[in-house]
């Protein structure tokens, strides 16, 4: 049976405060309104960012990074608008589906920032095309909720530092941030776009230890896998 590392408050700050001086803020989420957020969030499901963005520009070139016009815009048209991000005929049907519920609350983020937490996470993941992941990153970046967003950077980090197997379920991941830290939005914000930066351009999947603030602690490097 494996073992891993215990978590505890102290250790998990360690390691924030060490990114952060190591790499400095991020100021993540890179949008203008908190409805490009949201429209980035689904765009980027099985892509690189630097397709988003081409996405998201061309949205903006045709004036459609509105809820309201692109709600009675063609699920075709959006599609091909967003042709860059790839899967893009898919895409387009679930930001249809995210602006028919985003429609209940009249288009406005103000209110359904009013709606309890819980049964406004419980609501975007029965959304068709929003999972845990796409509406974490909503209610994080674009409603400023206390929510940890989970993805395969966050979890390629964490088992190689030896406190969880890569397999773990997202939301037993989840806990162990949530249950650690205080709920505070501006922290979870910066430390999940710190972990995202470290596994982009440091903790690849052939790692850069010797460049990585986090090697002392780090059993894939002092374990001697990375040779």
């Amino acid at each position: 049976m494996e073992k891993y590392k215990k978590v505890t408050e102290d250790i998990l700050i360690n390691i924030y405060q060490k990114l952060y001086s190591s790499i400095g803020p991020r100021g993540w989420w890179p949008a203008e309104s908190a409805f490009e957020i949201v429209i980035g969030a689904i765009l980027t499901q099985n892509t690189s960012w630097k397709n988003v963005k081409k996405a998201l520009s061309n949205l903006k070139r045709e004036n459609l990074l509105s809820p309201q016009v692109l709600f009675n815009t063609d699920t075709k048209v959006i599609a091909e608008i967003i042709k860059s991000s790839g899967y893009y005929n898919q895409k387009a049907e679930k930001i249809k589906n995210f602006l028919e519920y985003f429609k209940l609350f009249d288009f406005s983020f103000g209110r359904m920032s009013e709606k309890d937490l819980e049964e406004l996470r419980e609501q975007l993941i029965k959304i068709n095309g929003i999972g845990e992941e796409t509406a974490d990153s909503i209610l994080l970046y674009a409603l400023d909720k206390p929510v940890f967003v989970i993805d395969a950077y966050t979890k390629r980090v964490f088992s190689r530092l030896g406190f969880i197997n890569e397999k773990i379920r997202y939301s037993d991941l989840q806990r162990l941030f949530t249950e650690h830290l205080k709920k505070d939005a501006p922290l979870f914000n910066e430390y999940h776009a710190l972990i995202d930066y470290l596994a982009h351009f440091i903790c690849r999947k052939k790692p850069e230890c010797q460049r990585c603030v986090l090697n002392d602690e780090c059993c894939y490097y002092n374990d001697g896998k990375n040779d």
